[in-house]
């Protein structure tokens, strides 16, 4: 029988997820006792971090058990849900294969009163735009009814279609007042024609959901219908690559995703993806709240949800700033030994992160970030083209790309040695070099600064994130007392 295959990562990822958040992003009201929080439409059940139990039933687990159980999901699509969007692959057991599952669109409601309400009311979409949107057959009301379920459900319908017209994507968001609010791609459809528009400009604009797409253009609707615009329903480029491959007119594209840390994540990680496939003209548009449908609140003069910076890019500048300064007051004779200095300074962060003592191993990758950060400088000098400290600190930090910074500190090693060497063959190759080995040089030596400065910048961030938890308990103790 064919079945849906996730990936260890998304696995780890989809277990992981803190129900809380995850709750709060579905528009579930929460309420906090003690360090759990109990869900308000269902008292017999709480939350914490990543798990939940039911109080009636005796039952718990975690986020994806939570999802199936809850919203009524089958494992693929509870995963779906909880990474964002992101689904499996079909794989099929031999000896016999099956197709991947039909796609077949939700069924329609026969009227759209509660949808337009939805949009319209909570959402503060312009009618004119969600009309064009709901001629077009793009948008509509689900009326559904699980088996087994005496509830009716309905939901609006984000319809994805090819150029011939066909239904092959929907996203569906519930517009339900009471329970969890779903948000899910519909299983079996086509990631590559998720929810979009197609204009005749050069310009595409991308975004996270639905509703922050409508709610763009209704903030800036003049002659909006002459660009292009899609909804990833998610953070997966397939939709956005789709698009530029039957629009071969589009050269400008603007990334407009969430203003946290996922959606600066996914731009990074998308700007790549887009100049390896040879665009030039990538520029990033970012809310200023969370998400573009906050923007429309505050034009209302609403409470909006602010913007989450990532925590790796809050600590970046004052981290390198630090290497910057710390590389001016090298010793002149200190760039004389690299060879040996630095697979010194290596040798004792290896020795670090073996006994967890991740504080004290970013001492020596300061150390040996500075150090190439010196060599780089004196690189720039012989080139006729100086920088001064914050100057550096600032070239240093640009190159501190979070979606780049996952991997764990005790992988770091392998990694660091494998390009530490590697440059030092570089820089002790015999001959006399040319403007062009100059610059290949000192583009390496301040990748190898960036490579070693990441450590630091993603243990300082996680120790802040861990600092501010900390902080929002202690705040909530006082108030908790209260109560009781």
């Amino acid at each position: 029988m064919p079945y849906v295959e996730f990936t260890d990562t998304q696995k780890q990822r989809a277990a992981a997820v803190d129900l809380e958040a995850f709750l709060l992003s579905q528009g579930e009201k929460l309420l906090r006792e003690g360090r759990e929080s109990r869900l308000a439409s269902d008292h017999s059940v709480t939350v914490r971090g990543n798990e939940w139990y039911d109080h009636a039933t005796k039952e718990g687990g975690g986020p994806i058990s939570f999802v199936q159980k809850f919203y009524g999901l089958s494992y693929p699509e509870a995963m779906s849900c909880l990474l964002n969007g992101e689904q499996g692959e079909i794989r099929a057991a031999p000896p016999k294969k099956k197709e991947k599952k039909e796609f077949i669109l939700p069924p329609r409601n026969s009227t759209m009163r509660r949808v337009y309400a939805y949009l319209l009311q909570q959402r503060h979409i312009s009618r004119s735009v969600l009309d064009a949107f709901v001629h077009a057959g793009l948008i509509y009301e689900s009326r559904e009814r699980p088996k087994g379920s005496d509830r009716e459900y309905h939901n609006a319908v984000f319809v994805g279609k090819d150029v011939h017209g066909t239904a092959r994507h929907a996203h569906k968001r519930s517009v339900n007042s009471a329970g969890p609010g779903l948000k899910l791609n519909i299983a079996g459809c086509d990631a590559r024609y998720s929810f979009h528009f197609t204009g005749t400009s050069d310009r595409l604009y991308v975004f996270e959901a639905p509703v922050d797409l409508l709610s763009f253009l209704t903030l800036y609707q003049k002659g909006w219908q002459s660009h292009s615009y899609a909804a990833l329903c998610g953070t997966s480029e397939h939709a956005m690559l789709r698009m530029l491959e039957q629009n071969p007119n589009i050269r400008n594209v603007l990334l407009c995703l969430d203003h946290d840390a996922a959606g600066i994540e996914a731009n990074g990680r998308l700007a790549e993806i887009l100049r390896d496939c040879g665009y030039r003209c990538v520029s990033v548009l970012q809310p200023e709240h969370k998400d573009w449908n906050e923007d429309l609140k505050a034009a209302y003069s609403l409470p909006a949800l602010p913007a989450e910076e990532h925590p790796q890019l809050a600590v970046a500048p004052e981290v390198c700033q630090f290497i910057a300064e710390k590389c001016g007051e090298l010793k002149p004779d200190s760039l004389g030994n690299l060879e040996k200095e630095l697979p010194r300074l290596l040798q004792f962060f290896q020795n670090h992160i073996q006994q967890n003592q991740i504080g004290r191993a970013t001492l020596y990758a300061d150390e040996a970030s500075a150090l190439a950060l010196a060599a780089y400088s004196r690189e720039l000098r012989q080139l006729g083209q100086p920088a001064d400290a914050v100057e550096l600190g600032k070239q240093l930090c640009a190159r501190v790309l979070p979606h780049q910074n996952h991997a764990s500190f005790k992988s770091r090693h392998r990694e660091l040695s494998a390009k530490t060497q590697a440059v030092l063959k570089q820089y002790a190759a015999p001959g006399i070099r040319s403007a062009e080995d100059k610059r290949k040089l000192a583009e390496a030596w301040l990748d190898l600064a960036v490579d070693f400065v990441k450590v630091t910048v993603k243990f300082q961030a996680e120790e802040q994130e861990k600092l501010q938890k900390q902080q929002e308990e202690q705040k909530l103790k006082p108030e908790l007392a209260m109560t009781m």
